[in-house]
């Protein structure tokens, strides 16, 4: 099979640590890069860095969760340049309150309405325009969270886990129509989100290898790619231990999560 080859790209969450990896990562060029973010500073940043590299680049600062506006923009923006990849990358982490209490309550429903409900409103707003199309790819943005969920962060671990789950529904249903999808699931990923996980970071990776290792599985059209390899598998054999037995082997991920500071009041 030939290498997947896209021309124009949308990212979303493409100002932070993997989203800026993988904008400069695909900046080549003869690529025209949509890069969707909260932060319109920091997206004009990378613009300028990734149009040096010689790609073209166009920003839109929105927030996923607004799905009307974020509908709006991906249809003007497909009509212009129809898009070959959509990478739903954006998502945020958050973990146990004090002292290991229960989840604050804005910052779980923040996990799911970003990381799940943001990742269907991306993919939403373009999947008609490729199915009409028969062609392109999408990839997911999850997390090895998302196949076995970590102890100290359940909201983050199964708003990955739904992201994974809706992946396979979506590529299922879209084979017919000749468009492809990529779940992506890293490990640890040096980032300033990285940065908050204050615990065991076993097999750490620089978003750049990241960026690296996602775009040759979306260049296969791999199904799934979970990485980095030994993490992985680690991660896949606990499916099929007892479940007490996998739990201890958790054990040592335990973590404490650092306030977001963009959500502090």
């Amino acid at each position: 099979m030939a290498k997947f080859d896209p021309s124009t790209i949308v990212l979303t969450g493409a100002s932070g640590g993997i989203g800026t990896a993988l904008a400069l990562e695909y900046a080549t060029p003869g690529r025209h890069l949509v890069l969707i973010a909260r932060d319109p500073h920091r997206l004009d940043m990378l613009a300028e860095n990734v149009r040096r590299k010689g790609a073209e680049a166009e920003t839109a600062a929105l927030d996923i969760r607004d799905r009307a506006a974020l509908h709006a923009f991906l249809a003007e923006a497909d009509a212009r340049r129809p898009v070959d990849l959509l990478i739903a990358n954006a998502g945020v982490t958050a973990g146990l309150g004090a002292g290991r209490s229960r989840e604050p309550d804005d910052a779980s429903d923040r996990q799911f309405e970003i990381n799940f409900r943001g990742t269907v409103n991306t993919i939403t707003g373009l999947v008609e325009q490729m199915r009409a199309r028969r062609r392109g790819h999408i990839a997911l943005v999850a997390s090895l969270a998302g196949l076995r969920a970590l102890p100290d962060m359940p909201s983050y671990s199964a708003s990955k886990a739904a992201v994974i789950s809706y992946g396979h529904s979506l590529r299922g249903w879209l084979a017919a129509d000749g468009v492809g999808v990529t779940i992506l699931c890293p490990g640890f990923v040096t980032s300033p989100m990285s940065a908050r996980h204050k615990g065991a970071k076993p097999f750490e990776i620089t978003a750049e290898d990241a960026a690296r290792r996602m775009r040759r599985a979306i260049e296969r059209q791999r199904s799934l790619h979970a990485f980095p390899f030994l993490l992985a598998t680690g991660i896949r054999l606990q499916g099929i231990l007892p479940p007490r037995l996998s739990d201890y082997f958790m054990k040592p991920f335990a973590a404490e999560i650092e306030d977001d500071p963009r959500f502090r009041d």
